[in-house]
């Protein structure tokens, strides 16, 4: 909001500006809502902890062909594997964290692992970001029946668990990563589409929402350029919220067997399905990948939350 600020008096009309006026005038800016919020994200430790694991996350995953010391299909240890025995951390040289029961570098699969889950994560959320602001666009801007039926359709997938409804479209697509992106984003979609469409919904009593119909402009037009872009904040933090999601289920997909791929590719849920035979003689082999997974998900919720109270600090200040 803007404050007003008097006119200053001409010279020689023996009236004195007030105290500090000018400095006033040079110091009053106006702030907008991300402003605000980036400024509580700077001050929030639980913000800067977050950011600071999700930086971490994709660093690694986009420096894997210089941090990893081998590819993520190479098989280096092959030659130390007999098939009673599993190395586990220090009894083969040259490996920090030891071998995997085929002969697979366990440091080299977890870096690689953590690419496989960005890629996953990433372009699964962006589909099911796109079909949920798809939906509810549709469904704020036309309401009636056409609300009706696109909200019916929404309840119906709601009402079916993520991980259950991942599985089965997994399930009857064939087991290729293409199919777990596909059924991680399919299981997204109602969540954006409810949450877009109440945001706009709740947008279009607004003021600049009145006006844009007093000047003629029809309702499509102002959904467009004017609601959309003002719905967007709560949708952008459940799509932080959403990589946590999608990290974890793509892990649970491939650890249940549905996410194609030689046996020995460096993805972490496939890194766990393997390690289940050799837990009493190296349980590194599950710890470190199931650790990679908790750790990677904690950093996005821990900054999806953080941008979700720095929007709407009043969420906060209800949960404290």
């Amino acid at each position: 909001m803007s404050s007003y600020l008097p006119p200053a008096p001409e010279s020689g009309t023996g009236a004195t500006a007030p105290s500090g006026g000018a400095d006033s005038a040079r110091t009053t800016r106006g702030s907008s809502l991300w402003g605000d919020a980036w400024r509580r994200l700077r001050r929030n430790p639980q913000a800067i902890v977050g950011a600071s694991i999700v930086a971490v996350f994709v660093l690694v995953a986009i420096l894997a062909p210089l941090l990893a010391p081998y590819g993520g299909q190479e098989l280096p240890g092959a030659r130390f594997i007999r098939p009673t025995v599993i190395p586990g951390i220090g009894e083969v040289e040259g490996f920090a964290l030891g071998l995997d029961r085929f002969g697979g570098d366990v440091l080299s699969k977890l870096i690689w692992g953590a690419q496989a889950s960005l890629l996953i994560g990433l372009i699964s959320t962006a589909l099911g970001l796109l079909g949920g602001l798809l939906l509810g666009l549709v469904a704020a801007t036309f309401g009636g029946w056409v609300d009706n039926v696109v909200m019916r359709v929404v309840d119906v997938l709601l009402s079916v668990p993520n991980l259950l409804l991942a599985v089965s479209i997994a399930a009857v697509l064939g087991q290729t990563p293409y199919a777990v992106m596909i059924a991680i984003a399919v299981s997204q979609v109602p969540i954006f589409a409810r949450l877009l469409r109440s945001s706009m919904i709740a947008q279009q009593s607004s003021e600049y929402v009145l006006a844009a119909k007093s000047l003629g402009l029809g309702k499509p037009a102002i959904s467009f350029t004017h609601v959309l872009p003002n719905s967007l904040g709560p949708v952008i933090v459940q799509g932080t919220l959403s990589l946590a999601t999608a990290v974890i289920e793509a892990a649970a997909l491939s650890f249940l067997g549905l996410g194609g791929g030689r046996p020995e590719t460096a993805e972490w849920g496939r890194m766990l399905t393997y390690a289940q035979n050799e837990l009493a003689i190296a349980p590194q082999l599950a710890f470190l990948p199931g650790l990679c997974i908790a750790i990677t998900a904690l950093g996005f919720t821990l900054l999806g939350e953080s941008m979700r109270e720095a929007l709407d600090p009043r969420s906060g200040a209800r949960r404290r």
